[in-house]
């Protein structure tokens, strides 16, 4: 070994061998733990805030890990304990799983303030040395224009894991996630971008392991540079980076993007009380906020919050976002609780270090950026306040398009609501573009679209906790029954108003973003926070649950959006003509054709919504003097007949959310708006 200039952090093989650096700069002493032949090898690192050495005997597929000697002051949150096995930060590959015990606490059991003794290696994953070659078929990305993208969010697991179409041993993984079947049924679907939940190495929670269950969802990271172990179908050590580089390329091949949801806020160590698997081992206070008297500050509701506050806390993500951006060609980030990224010690900070790298960042300020733009902290919604070019999950879009569908009429939010959220949230992002807002409906956590209108409560006594966790924020009036029901027209009702809130969803301005399976019907029994659920209860069944032809709608609204540049505009509509245009952009009608009074905006009792949208049909048409589109919104129970404003222009029925209602109908002065349902019309040129 030698001790030339200290090496980047992690373990790195080069040139001149395997160089090892870590941060630890409350540590006095760390210890490289080599796993050869099954017996432990220590060595130990020169000293410094940065502890490093390069060695030149390792070997690729090498486990190892780190242990940390310092000071033992745990109400300074300083709990370091050579005792504990400790995962690389900068870890590329993690082999093997959290075993929880006893031993992998810092203290003593009832004794916390007292430092154990026993060895947790036997309980620990480990950290594998890996050979990053790949060759890659096309090094450019897919081409997604802001305004063209469609998310779909999807679990790697889930997706795939029931698919008949795909080969047994893949399914369920990445590769199982990049077979034909896979990909030929998102790129039949028309989706530009998939949004795949938590994909770091992540632990199933203490609590949820006494319970005989994992966590599911991912929320709960152990290596933000590692792509998670267990989704690989090959499980060699370290093979999990080359099959998830593989996935991405088929993809890529495909021009579909890749956005990773990423979990910078908190970790998996959990509380001041919490297990020693990484940061805590080399120093807490060095990683997590704290206050002066030593207890955390938490904000994620997970026991920690990562504290980049601290440069060198930003430096480590910084570095992980472009590992997964640079070394394994992924597109973009959602960022799991955004706010609390940008805290300076307790307050939310727009001139956040977080947020000032990545603006200065040549790779990072190109990629797709997505904020869920809220924590648990003081003024943590924060939604409409991220810089361009972030996007934002925007939950006032969700909750208006839920009141408007699922209320009872008497209590139905005003069109004003609406219009705002289909036309881009101007009035949220008025200083950005439509495309800042990240429309959707449904998400992982939370009711699926079909369970919307079929569930007013949460039903998650599978999750082991008696039904106590989930919120029981539906707004759903479900006709009257509560779940599953043998009554042919309740379903129906059901159906049409699930497929009312899809058409809305995908022909609303901004970016819109599905759920996985909620184009299939899918159903989770009304759990509502089925994070541990890695069963049947989550996945994806490829069976359409309610026999609704959701599937082939949403095919077709889809394929209308693309067809259609005014539904993918990136400038907000201002309500005036263009230049060679006598109509304005956009304009609000009444059903008998006249337009929409500021009584009518404001009135909780309308229980219509028609907006007039002209601007080009295709791309190769040119501007109308008519409305290109009419879409035409019915929450009643009953038909409500539209008549359309005096024009020479034709148009055409293209889609109808109703059942037994065929598109191709040429309409010239009016037709019948089916109840529960949306209609759009297509100017005929």
């Amino acid at each position: 070994m030698s001790s030339e200039a200290i090496p980047e952090l992690g373990a790195r093989l080069t040139d001149r061998g395997l160089e090892v650096g870590v941060y630890a700069p409350s540590a006095t002493l760390v210890e490289l733990c080599l796993f050869r032949e099954g017996v432990e090898e220590r060595h130990s690192l020169l000293p410094g805030r940065i502890h490093h050495r390069i060695f030149t005997d390792v070997a690729v597929g090498t486990p190892y890990g780190f242990r940390a000697h310092g000071p033992w002051l745990p109400d300074h949150g300083l709990r370091l304990n050579p005792n504990k096995l400790l995962m690389d930060p900068y870890a590329r590959a993690i082999s093997g799983e959290v075993i929880w015990d006893q031993s992998l606490m810092p203290g003593r059991a009832n004794h916390s303030d007292e430092q154990d003794a026993i060895d947790s290696a036997p309980f620990m994953p480990r950290s594998i040395v890996i050979d990053s070659a790949f060759e890659w078929t096309d090094d450019h990305r897919p081409m997604v224009k802001p305004e063209d993208r469609v998310l779909y969010e999807l679990h790697v697991k889930g997706f795939s894991a029931l698919n008949p179409d795909v080969p047994p041993e893949l399914r369920g993984t990445y590769a199982g996630l990049a077979a034909p079947a896979s990909r030929e049924y998102l790129k039949s679907l028309g989706i530009t971008s998939v949004s795949l939940l938590p994909i770091q190495q992540f632990a199933t929670e203490p609590a949820l392991a006494i319970r005989g269950v994992k966590n599911y969802w991912g929320y709960s990271t152990m290596g933000f540079f590692a792509p998670h172990a267990a989704y690989a179908a090959d499980q060699t050590p370290g093979a999990q980076v080359r099959e998830f580089k593989a996935m991405v390329d088929a993809f890529h091949a495909d021009g579909i993007e890749v956005i990773l949801d990423v979990v910078y806020n908190h970790t998996c160590e959990g509380p001041a009380n919490g297990p020693s698997l990484m940061f805590r081992g080399f120093g807490e206070r060095d990683f997590y906020k704290m206050t002066d008297s030593g207890t955390y500050t938490d904000t994620t509701g997970c026991g920690n919050t990562f504290d980049l506050g601290k440069l060198p806390n930003t430096q480590l993500v910084i570095d992980s976002l472009r590992y997964w951006v640079t070394d394994m060609h992924v597109d973009g980030f959602r960022f799991d609780l955004a706010t609390s990224l940008i805290r300076t010690g307790q307050y939310v900070d727009h001139s956040a270090p977080f947020l000032e790298a990545i603006r200065s960042d040549d790779v990072l300020r190109h990629v797709a950026l997505i904020a869920e733009p809220w924590d648990l902290g003081p003024d943590g919604y924060q939604v409409g306040r991220f810089p361009a070019p972030w996007l934002e999950w925007n939950d006032r879009y969700r909750d208006a398009l839920r009141s408007y569908w699922l209320n009872p009429s008497s209590v139905a939010i005003p069109p004003a609501e609406l219009g705002w959220r289909m036309t881009g949230s101007q009035d949220i992002y008025s200083n950005r573009s439509p495309i800042s807002s990240v429309n959707f409906l449904t998400a992982h956590d939370g009711f699926t679209l079909a369970d919307l209108t079929a569930y007013n409560w949460k039903h998650n006594d599978a999750n082991g906790e008696d039904n106590r966790d989930g919120t029981n924020n539906n707004l759903s009036w479900n006709h009257g029954v509560e779940g599953p029901t043998a009554d042919a027209d309740i379903n129906t009702r059901r159906s049409e108003t699930a497929n009312a809130l899809l058409a809305s969803l995908l022909l609303s301005i901004g970016t819109p973003m599905l759920t996985m399976g909620d184009e299939h019907g899918r159903t989770q029994d009304g759990n509502n926070n089925a994070y541990c659920q890695d069963n049947q209860l989550s996945w994806l069944t490829w069976i359409d649950g309610d026999d609704s032809g959701r599937l082939e709608l949403t095919q077709k609204l889809l394929r209308l959006r693309r067809e259609t540049p005014a539904l993918r505009r990136n400038a907000f509509f201002d309500g005036k003509p263009d230049d060679s245009d006598t109509s304005t952009d956009v304009s609000w009608l009444r059903t008998d054709g006249t337009s929409m009074t500021s009584d009518d905006w404001n009135s909780g009792e309308h229980r219509t919504l028609v907006m007039a949208i002209s601007g080009r049909i295709t791309e190769t048409s040119t501007t109308t003097t008519d409305a290109a589109l009419i879409i035409a919104l019915n929450r009643s129970d009953a038909n409500e007949t539209l008549h359309i404003p005096v024009t020479t222009a034709s148009y055409e029925l293209v889609i109808s959310t109703a059942e037994k209602v065929a598109a191709g109908v040429r309409i010239n002065r009016s037709i019948q708006l089916p109840p529960r349902s949306v209609s759009v019309l297509r100017k005929v040129e």
